[in-house]
C-alpha cells in the first residue's frame, strides 16, 4: 500500500505502477487526475470540488469524495495516498500505522517544485511519459510568457483580500520571475507575504496589480479594500492582470494556464497603452 503527501520533491520511484490510488492533498489531486489512468483513482480530497480551489473541480466530481481522514482510507485500502506534508500528522501516522505507504509533498513555492513533483507523480502512477508531456508543455508555456514579458517587463504586486500582497518566496512570485517579470513584494520587504497597508500598496507604485478576480464585489471588509477608489483611481481594469486563484494554487497542467494567462493580460494591456513607459522589471 502507498501513502503520498506533500513532503519530499524527489523520491525514488516505485517499482510498479501502483494499481489503485487515492489522493488527500488537494495539489495531489489535481496531479493525479492529469497522470494517472481514471480506473487507478479510487478517490480524491475533500477539496477536489471546490471550484474556488480547485482548477479541475468539474473533472474530480466522476470520483468518491474522501473525508481526509484516515477512516475512509483504511476501508478502501488503496496501493498509493498522495497527501501533504502540512495535513493532518496524525491521519498519516496512523495510515503507516496501518501499513500503508505514505508519500509527503511539500507546497511547491517555484517552477523546478512544480516540474519535480509532477515527475515523481508520473513514475507513481506508471505514467512517466504523460509527466514529460506535462512539463514539455509547460516549458512552452514558459517560453510564451518570457518573450511576452521581454516585451513588455513591469514590476507587479499579486493583490488579494484585506490588502494581502504574494511575497517573493512563493510560487505566485516564481510565475512572475520565470516569466521575466517582477514581483513588488519583494520591494516592500515581504519575502512570504504579508498585510499592506493601502498607503503602502498606493506608495510602492506597481506597474500592474495582479488580481484574483476581475470585478471583486465589496461583500466584506476584507474585498472592500480593493474597491477603494485610491485603488480604483491608480488601477483601472486597463492596468490589472486576473488569473483566478485556482490557477495559482497549486503546480500542474494549471500552470501553463496561468502563464498564458499572464501573457494574454499583458499584451492586452500593452495595447492599450497603460504600460509604462521604460517598466523594467528586476531580478
Amino acid at each position: 500500500m502507498v501513502v503520498i503527501s506533500c513532503a519530499g520533491l524527489i523520491a525514488a520511484p516505485s517499482a510498479t505502477a501502483a494499481a489503485r490510488i487515492a489522493s488527500i492533498n488537494m495539489c495531489t489531486d489535481q496531479l493525479l487526475l492529469g497522470l494517472a489512468d481514471p480506473d487507478q483513482i479510487v478517490g480524491l480530497g475533500p477539496y477536489a470540488r471546490d471550484p474556488h480551489l480547485s482548477w479541475l473541480a468539474k473533472q474530480a466530481e466522476r470520483y468518491p469524495r474522501l473525508s481526509g481522514e484516515a477512516e475512509d482510507l483504511l476501508i478502501l485500502a488503496p496501493d498509493v495516498i498522495l497527501a501533504g506534508r502540512y495535513g493532518k500528522r496524525a491521519t498519516r501516522d496512523i495510515l503507516r500505522a496501518k501499513n500503508l505507504r505514505v508519500e509527503e509533498f511539500d507546497t511547491p513555492r517555484s517552477i523546478d517544485d512544480v516540474k519535480a513533483q509532477i515527475v515523481r507523480v508520473g513514475r507513481l502512477v506508471g505514467h512517466p511519459e504523460r509527466a514529460d508531456a506535462m512539463i514539455a508543455e509547460l516549458d512552452r508555456a514558459i517560453g510564451r510568457a518570457k518573450a511576452a514579458a521581454a516585451r513588455h517587463p513591469a514590476r507587479v504586486l499579486a493583490l488579494s483580500r484585506r490588502g494581502w500582497v504574494t511575497g517573493g518566496d512563493s510560487l505566485l512570485s516564481s510565475l512572475l520571475k520565470t516569466a521575466g517579470l517582477s514581483n513588488a513584494a519583494t520591494d516592500l520587504g515581504y519575502a512570504y507575504g504579508g498585510f499592506a497597508s493601502l498607503e503602502t500598496i498606493v506608495a510602492a507604485r506597481p506597474d500592474l496589480l495582479l488580481l484574483a478576480e476581475d470585478q471583486p464585489a465589496a461583500e466584506d471588509q476584507g474585498k472592500a479594500l480593493l474597491l477603494h477608489p485610491s485603488i480604483q483611481r491608480a488601477y483601472p481594469p486597463s492596468r490589472r492582470i486576473v488569473i483566478p486563484e485556482p490557477l495559482t494554487i497549486c503546480g500542474g497542467a494549471m500552470f501553463a494556464v496561468a502563464l498564458d494567462r499572464l501573457v494574454a493580460a499583458i499584451e492586452r494591456i500593452d495595447h492599450a497603452g497603460t504600460l509604462p513607459v521604460g517598466a523594467r522589471a528586476s531580478d
